[in-house]
């Protein structure tokens, strides 16, 4: 095993993100040009808190909003960033929420899915991950 330097460490991305599991399926989504699904989410704008980022992403990409008070952290998934350069990594953090409003596909979405167990290899590698953990759980079937 090599050692990691200062120099040479990987890049990380932070993600923030809505999960919601219904039925033992966890809603997830993919966006224009993506071959893999996602969760609802994103990156965090300057100033704004987690619970602040994740309700504008829920808002933006599934029409929902979310409900202040009712956020609960589930995970946070450390795993290679799907898409991006080699040596990319993201750092998933994982929020559920109440939430109002229906839940339909907005802005770049170009599809929504409700992924179980079995079908978790047509998501990117942390929502793979994340799916293993909430299958664990006894969350998701």
């Amino acid at each position: 095993m090599s050692s990691t330097t200062s120099t040479d460490a990987p890049t990380v991305i932070e993600a923030l993100s809505w999960v919601h599991v219904r039925d033992g399926r966890l809603l997830c989504v993919r966006s224009e040009n993506r071959d893999r699904l996602y969760l609802p989410g994103g990156k965090r704008e300057p100033g704004e808190t987690d619970e602040q980022a994740v309700a504008r992403e829920a808002r933006e990409e599934v029409s929902v909003v979310l409900r202040p008070g009712t956020f609960a952290r589930v995970a946070v998934i450390d795993q290679v960033a799907h898409g991006q350069a080699a040596g990319t990594r993201v750092a998933l953090v994982c929020y559920t929420a109440e939430y109002d409003g229906e839940i339909v596909a907005d802005n770049e979405i170009t599809e929504l899915a409700w992924i179980g167990h079995a079908d978790r290899e047509r998501c990117a590698p942390a929502v793979r991950d994340l799916v293993g953990l909430l299958h664990a759980r006894g969350l998701v079937t």
